[in-house]
């Protein structure tokens, strides 16, 4: 992964841009800290469904409806 300055990245956008498209990952950095990251658009993530299954644990209790207290706090009711 290369690190470029801000400067650079705009002066050499279209470079930048060219080299993203064919694979590379680039970092932007501000006065040498890290502030965004070029990436190729086909490099989005993937969702993989079912990784965490058997992985989580819920209490039995999970869909039980809340008390009517606690409900009245959420809705901006409380205390009225």
């Amino acid at each position: 992964m290369d690190i470029v300055n801000i400067q650079k990245a705009k002066t050499h956008l279209s470079r930048l841009v060219e080299e993203v498209a064919g694979g590379v990952e680039i970092v932007i950095a501000k006065n040498g800290v890290p502030r965004a990251k070029l990436v190729p658009l086909d490099a989005s993530r993937k969702v993989k469904f079912g990784v965490l299954k058997g992985k989580l644990r819920y209490p039995d209790d999970f869909d039980v409806p809340l008390p009517d207290e606690l409900l009245a706090f959420f809705e901006g009711r409380a205390g009225k």
